[in-house]
């Protein structure tokens, strides 16, 4: 039967068309840069995603025609940033504080910001470079400058600025956005009024925006390569970058971390997921896991460390800061203490620190309080000084006679002991009584003074007693009698049952702004201890009697206690602002901040508002979306099966929680806040605003896409010029500025 069936020959081809191979229109052509099935699963086993062999770095597909457009758009953002830089030629705002860290790093003078060191060396290093010699105080706003290079100082941020608007451009395009949607966020950028005011002065937010934008932007490529080729060179090198961006932009602002969280909140999804995976074996998502915490953990701890050693290496010169740091700190700023005597006894010239505030000496000089007694004031002075100085006598309670320490045998100071302090420069006793601080003014507070006359004994409310608190395991004879530097005491007033104590509240500009000392009744232990620090040579001690010093803190000690003052005054930034604003009014632009007026020409911090609100409502136009599809998931429709929506809500999610990481944490702080905390949060609000258009415009043809971004590109550079002369302190009309206050709450001025 076989024999007689016929095999049908082909079809013939019409006249004039070439032969097709049968089995052309029939099977899709085998493309060579694909896996095959068995190298697909073996490239599962070892945590590789689907794809091909080959393929671009990052996920970056960009055509030679867009590096020129990018370029063109370079010089653009260029043009706007470093436009009339040199004007004004006087301190703007903040400029008052980062321009005089500058001049204290380049005189090595030690001080304490509320920010790491990052940003600051960078403006320093241009400084330094162009000559300046640190000797302008930058005192105060409207200062003209006088022999300082603050154009290239300023150059330092607006460079920032500048290469920050194409870095948006390709994450957007990592992020498989259209050509136009990236060029749409570059311009929105480009003429962000806000970004262009706070990148043209001395100041840290644009570098902080900056390497905010770069961490995403490696961090977006790092992913691309991880779900194309895990564990290759560019895997590694994208990934190895993306910790030293962390590092950086926490090394410039403790913002920075907000950005490390959005980072690890993504890691942990991809961790999970490929943990799900059953391709993935135990061992291979060991080494996914420690990959990342080497990359994204320890390096950026160590960028972030070495920048802090860079900051110890070049401040080795006492300055102000000093008053913020612990004995042992600054021990290592050029100004370290001599030793000193160990054993404190009756007759011992000593000096005492509080020990948990950072006021400094017990001290006293000759004012009086306006109210209360008015007797002598006692302070906490945080420096050096005689007035430190008091002499340790016995308590002459009960008609106890003076003793001659200087020739009956030695009496040290033990716990229970019965002294007073007598203050050698005005030759006042430490005193005590039922007076009500002129501070503090509450029934369980006690005035402190300094009372008393040459050759007056004293009386009953001069009279403390010793308890020792601990002392030093290394000196067993600490914990039992006074030892300097070893011995932690509280001061008992022998009449009242009040102890020593001070607190981080100030005295007014009568007491010089020196920290209050009072006596209270219900005293929090740890502002209640204190400690010597040091002890002149007793008239009954030997030449070679035991002295002691700090001990000199190493890099991790002093890199600690930094943080811990650092937090500590950061926290302590409470005080009102003229200019500052609470973060629910920032999504809204509902206030500015005046940086410089003179003359009617005004230099005001205020967002482009097309730009900005237009990022607003897609941030809301997202989150409604979003619920709206999850309402609908519950429902039973199956909208995250289609590849679509699976794309944009993965790319708008990840903008999403950019947002969210950077924008609502500034909720829990009580500290001053300002605009310019939200730009690192609007920052993803522009992306997102033009992922938005990207999907709302994915089903025009091209033509008709470029035209819709051309006019919002348009309508953002026209908003931009209304407000320009705000950005650049250019003179304008009262009617201009008039025309310019669309929002009643902008209170610049004409």
């Amino acid at each position: 039967m076989a024999a007689n069936v016929r095999a049908r020959r082909p079809a013939s081809p019409p006249p004039g068309l070439p032969h097709v191979v049968p089995s052309s229109h029939k099977y899709p052509p085998i493309r060579q840069d694909h896996l095959s099935a068995d190298e697909r699963r073996e490239a599962a086993s070892k945590g590789y995603g689907p794809g091909q062999r080959s393929h671009s770095p990052g996920g970056l597909n960009i055509t030679s025609g867009e590096w020129k457009l990018l370029a063109v758009v370079l010089l653009i953002a260029t043009g706007v940033r470093m436009f009339r830089l040199s004007k004004p030629d006087s301190v703007v705002f903040d400029e008052v504080h980062f321009g005089k860290f500058a001049a204290r790093y380049i005189k090595t003078r030690y001080f304490v910001d509320v920010h790491p060191p990052l940003a600051k060396l960078l403006i320093t290093a241009a400084a330094f470079v162009s000559g300046f010699n640190g000797d302008f105080d930058f005192k105060e706003i409207g200062k003209v400058f006088d022999n300082v290079p603050y154009v290239a100082m300023r150059m330092v941020p607006a460079t920032f600025g500048v290469a920050t608007v194409p870095i948006a451009y390709l994450t957007l395009r990592a992020l498989d956005c259209r050509a136009t949607t990236a060029l749409l966020a570059s311009i929105f950028l480009t003429f962000e009024n806000g970004l262009v005011t706070q990148s043209r002065h001395i100041l840290l937010d644009s570098p902080l925006v900056f390497f905010t934008a770069l961490t995403i932007f490696l961090f977006v490529g790092f992913s691309n390569e991880d779900k194309k080729e895990p564990f290759s060179t560019e895997w590694w090198t994208w990934l190895i970058l993306t910790g030293l961006s962390l590092g950086a932009v926490v090394s410039c602002k403790w913002v920075g971390l907000f950005t490390i969280a959005t980072v690890g909140v993504c890691t942990i999804l991809r961790l999970w997921l490929l943990l799900g995976d059953l391709r993935v074996s135990p061992r291979m998502w060991a080494r996914h896991f420690f990959a990342r915490a080497l990359c994204l953990i320890l390096i950026p701890i160590l960028f972030y460390m070495t920048m802090f050693q860079l900051h110890f290496l070049i401040l080795g010169s006492s300055g102000e800061g000093d008053a913020f740091m612990s004995s042992e700190f600054r021990q290592t700023l050029g100004r370290g203490m001599e030793d000193t005597y160990a054993d404190v006894a009756l007759g011992s010239d000593i000096t005492i620190r509080h020990l948990n505030t950072q006021g400094g000496y017990l001290h006293s000089h000759a004012h009086n309080y306006p109210g209360g007694s008015a007797q002598q004031q006692i302070t906490l002075y945080p420096h050096r000084d005689d007035n430190n100085l008091w002499r340790v006598l016995n308590a002459t309670v009960d008609g106890y006679e003076q003793y001659d320490y200087e020739h009956k045998p030695i009496v040290y100071i033990d716990h229970g002991s019965r002294i007073k302090l007598r203050h050698i420069v005005t030759d006042k006793a430490l005193h005590s009584h039922e007076v009500r601080p002129p501070v503090s003014d509450v029934d369980f507070q006690n005035e402190v003074s300094a009372y008393g006359l040459t050759g007056f004994v004293g009386d009953i409310n001069d009279d403390w007693v010793v308890e020792i608190e601990k002392g030093d395991r290394s000196d067993k004879e600490s914990s039992k009698r006074l030892r300097t530097l070893r011995t932690h005491f509280k001061l008992r007033h022998l009449n009242t049952g009040c102890y020593l104590f001070s607190h981080k509240v100030k005295l007014p500009e009568w007491g010089f702004d020196q920290q209050e000392v009072t006596c209270n009744k219900n005293a929090v232990k740890a502002n209640s201890l204190w400690y010597v620090e040091t002890a002149t040579k007793h008239p009954q001690l030997s030449t070679d009697a035991p002295k002691v010093n700090y001990k000199i803190p190493g890099f991790l000690s002093k890199f600690w206690e930094l943080q811990r003052v650092m937090w500590t005054t950061n926290a302590g930034l409470t005080d009102r602002h003229m200019y500052d604003s609470r973060p629910l009014t920032w999504p809204r632009l509902r206030r500015g901040i005046n940086f410089w007026v003179k003359d009617h020409r005004q230099i005001y911090l205020i967002g482009n508002p097309f730009v900005w609100w237009s990022s607003t409502a897609s941030i809301i136009t997202y989150m409604i979306v979003r619920g709206f599809l999850l309402l609908r998931a519950k429902r039973g429709y199956r909208d995250f099966d289609n590849t679509k929506v699976v794309k944009y809500d993965s790319l708008c999610g990840f903008l999403f929680i950019g947002y969210c990481m950077h924008y609502f944490p500034f909720f829990l702080m009580g500290r001053q806040l300002f605009l310019h905390h939200y730009f690192p949060a609007l920052y993803f609000a522009i992306l997102l605003n033009c992922a938005v258009f990207d999907l709302a415009t994915s089903t025009l043809r091209p033509k008709i896409r470029l035209q819709i971004a051309a006019v919002l590109m348009v309508i953002a550079v026209i908003t931009y010029s209304k407000f320009s002369s705000l950005t650049y302190g250019d003179p304008w009309t009262k009617k201009k500025c008039t025309d310019a206050q669309w929002v009643k709450t902008w209170d610049f001025a004409w």
